[in-house]
């Protein structure tokens, strides 16, 4: 694996493992590194750390999530397609990891570079649709609980804070 290549994908992977379970928590907690990543001796490895998260984790960030935002069963229509897109961003990246770990010992300085725009697409990507789906949801929440989600979001992904997950 390039050097290029790997330092790019495990610094971008740090963030894309996020973008299903934090993505709509905002920038600070993308740029974080995971706190339970696990790696596989499988994978090449910035694979690996793309992929580390484990699907319980994001679960338990899901929930941890509907928790903090205080979901109510009212709500739980609009939670669903936050949910949702939590997964789908999820798997999309890992698929797109799958995709590149073949390829990764021997790619060009120009796979390189079209590589991380994927990786930086499907980010984005997973960013908007999170976004649409979190909006509805935001746009439905009293004035409290709005606020609350507001402060959620400043302290969801600061190290130290337990709803990290």
């Amino acid at each position: 694996m390039s050097s290029l290549f790997g330092s790019r994908l495990v610094h971008c992977s740090r963030s894309i493992s996020s973008v299903a379970a934090a993505t709509l928590l905002g920038a600070t907690l993308l740029a974080s590194p995971l706190a339970a990543q696990t790696t596989s001796p499988k994978k090449p490895p910035a694979a690996a750390a793309a992929t580390g998260t484990k699907a319980e984790t994001l679960e338990q960030r899901i929930t941890v999530l509907h928790t903090a935002l205080k979901i109510t069963p009212d709500q739980e229509a609009k939670w669903t397609p936050v949910a949702t897109a939590m997964r789908d961003n999820s798997a999309a990246m890992e698929k797109l990891v799958a995709s590149k770990k073949s390829m990764a010992s021997s790619m060009t300085a120009v796979d390189d570079l079209n590589t991380y725009q994927e990786f930086a697409q499907a980010h984005a990507d997973g960013l908007k649709n999170l976004t649409v789906a979190f909006t509805a949801l935001y746009d439905s929440m009293p004035a409290d609980q709005k606020k609350n989600a507001d402060q959620v979001f400043q302290k969801f992904g600061t190290p130290g804070t337990p709803a990290r997950g």
